[in-house]
């Protein structure tokens, strides 16, 4: 049972790997432009693994503090304290809770969103399947861009910067078209999202307050005006 989820959860992982590869590879290709080298690049990637903490901290260590650094690492990637509370219930119970410590270390967007798709109960198993896949996708992604540095024309690296962008749609579309509680979380954080990006007082909230607000906020209606039943600890295994 083990061994079948680790394997879905490489399966799943496959598409978010190579997401992952085309992000990192413009943050290699700028840490290194910028000053890093190859081997410091490819280290902040494995041991941090969150590209919008990445590229917003390197944009102030070229002209930051490290007070500034930490804050915006805080709150940009406190939205990860909410998905691992919520996976810590997604989770098998008979599982060890070191064996949950180490999969929190691998909780990224992608990785929740498709850990939260499963139905019912979801091995931890499943979560180092994905990490396998993922993380050396970013992890490499990083040095290849470092690597080829500043030989790639401008208009290819914008392509490749909104290739995690499709990345989402593929995660969020197919649950979207079975479920209306799912298409409404969806549409709702669109929504929400709008609004913070069109308002004038709205505007100066930071992007990682911006999602942790609107998560507590779509999911808490979620919560009250369409309550999950529960399946039971025995629905499917991964």
């Amino acid at each position: 049972m083990k061994r079948e989820s680790f394997r879905k959860g490489m399966k799943d992982g496959v598409p978010i790997a190579l997401g992952y590869f085309a992000v990192s590879f413009t943050f290699g290709m700028m840490a290194v432009a910028g000053g890093l080298r190859i081997w410091q690049a490819v280290l902040i990637s494995l041991t941090n693994l969150t590209s919008a903490g990445q590229f917003a901290d390197w944009t102030l260590f070229c002209g930051g503090s490290m007070w500034e650094m930490a804050m915006t690492q805080l709150i940009i990637n406190l939205r990860y304290c909410l998905m691992s509370f919520s996976l810590s219930q997604k989770f098998r119970r008979e599982e060890s809770g070191i064996l949950k410590y180490i999969a929190a270390f691998g909780i990224t967007d992608e990785i929740f969103g498709i850990s939260a798709a499963q139905e019912g109960k979801v091995s931890v198993f499943y979560n180092y399947g994905a990490m396998c896949v993922a993380i050396p996708g970013w992890t490499l992604g990083t040095l290849a861009g470092g690597i080829s540095g500043s030989l790639l024309p401008d208009f290819m690296l914008s392509a490749l910067s909104v290739a995690i962008y499709g990345m989402f749609l593929a995660i969020i579309i197919p649950p979207s078209k079975k479920s209306r509680p799912v298409l409404g979380v969806v549409v709702a954080s669109m929504a929400v999202s709008t609004v913070f990006a069109v308002t004038p007082v709205l505007k100066q909230v930071s992007s990682g307050f911006m999602i942790i607000i609107t998560t507590l906020l779509v999911a808490g209606l979620a919560a009250y005006f369409c309550p999950l039943e529960e399946k039971g600890e025995a629905v499917h295994e991964s």
